[in-house]
């Protein structure tokens, strides 16, 4: 048989462009999808949004200086962070990634404001990277207020500080110390002027944590700075830098919310109640034992009862009946079980704790039954 001739150079030019077409396709189809690029802010007040669910903002109010953010995939990071401002002053800014609403700039899908009492858990997570050459705070704000406003300032401010690097300090005054979320904080309370603020400060730094916000919400509740009928309108992670600041990242962040968890399930404040509080002791060297009874004062039923005290420091719980108290210190929370989770009109319901002591055995005081405060008999 007579073989077939070579190709000519014009037919083997088709070929070699048709194979080059194939590898293109191949490729395209075979190689992963770029990284969306990272973008940068430098105006004062602007924003982006990320994971399309949170909104990174640059937020410079202190100062004139230029300061710029970068939004990564997961968080953001300072890139630029010129000047500085008095560290007894007010700071430069509050570059921040946060999930709800601040001055009219809601995060995507976000189901805040949501009243406290319906909220059964606000699970969190973040991861800050840090610096050594700046004056700063890392700081994570959860906002509060008697309506669900979505401008403007909150009455309350609480702010976890995760850090602390130089000369500086929360507002107010130091109120003594609490275990929340199962750590031990350095309390501040006072006012900026414009609203309330409640610190808990880390003693040392703190570079990632999951934690549940509500935590700290009841906290401050216990503390009569807010009320369970009040709204959680955002939660924001992000520094506080007085000097440079370059550098500063939050890793990552995540923020969820959950509502309509029904009355008395897990961290639900249940309906608000009138109430009066009685709280009898038996005391020894190093040991207490606690028995408290809430009596319902108003006219319609308690459900899913919530009693909210805050320990004197030095005491801690080391068993309850009748009630579940956590946690174990500082600012507890103390709720009814099964049989017990309803107050009729008029009726009462008793638990009881046995405990540790270190210095003066005290008494606490400032009882608040799911958000409002108790009379004591």
């Amino acid at each position: 048989m007579r073989s077939l001739p070579p190709p000519t150079r014009s037919l083997r030019a088709l070929l070699g462009a048709f194979l080059a077409a194939f590898a293109v396709i191949g490729t395209l189809m075979t190689a992963p999808t770029p990284a969306q690029a990272d973008t940068t802010i430098c105006e004062p007040f602007g924003s982006t949004t990320i994971q399309g669910r949170y909104v990174v903002q640059n937020n410079r109010w202190g100062t004139s200086a230029t300061q710029c953010v970068t939004a990564t995939d997961t968080g953001f990071r300072i890139t630029q962070a010129d000047g500085s401002v008095p560290t007894n002053g007010a700071p430069k800014s509050y570059p921040s990634v946060f999930n709800g609403c601040h001055y009219t700039n809601c995060s995507p899908g976000t189901n805040l404001p949501a009243q406290v009492s319906s909220i059964s858990s606000a699970p969190s997570s973040i991861s800050y990277g840090y610096v050594g050459n700046a004056v700063y705070n890392a700081s994570y704000d959860i906002w509060l207020d008697p309506t669900p406003r979505t401008d403007g300032v909150n009455r309350t401010e609480i702010m976890i500080w995760f850090n602390r690097v130089g000369p500086i300090q929360p507002i107010g005054s130091p109120v003594g110390t609490a275990t929340v979320g199962g750590r031990t904080w350095e309390v501040w309370s006072g006012s900026n002027g414009s609203n309330d603020v409640l610190s808990f400060v880390a003693p040392s730094a703190i570079g990632s944590w999951s934690f549940d916000v509500m935590d700290f919400v009841r906290a401050t509740v216990a503390r009569g700075m807010a009320q369970n009928n009040w709204y959680l309108t955002s939660v924001q992670a992000g520094f506080e830098p007085w000097q440079n600041g370059a550098g500063l990242a939050v890793n990552s962040f995540s923020s969820t919310v959950n509502t309509g968890g029904g009355s008395g399930g897990p961290g639900n404040p249940g309906t608000p109640a009138a109430c009066k509080v009685s709280y009898a002791t038996n005391v020894w060297t190093g040991g207490f034992t606690a028995n408290v009874t809430v009596t319902n004062t108003g006219s319609s039923a308690v459900d899913g009862w919530k009693l909210a005290f805050t320990l004197p420091s030095g005491q801690r719980i080391t068993n309850s009946w009748n009630a579940t108290v956590t946690p174990a210190s500082g600012a507890v929370t103390a709720s009814g079980t099964g049989h017990n989770a309803q107050i009729a009109p008029g009726g009462s319901q008793t638990f009881g704790f046995q405990g540790t002591y270190s210095g003066t055995f005290a008494q606490p005081n400032g009882f608040s039954l799911n958000g409002t405060a108790c009379t004591t008999a």
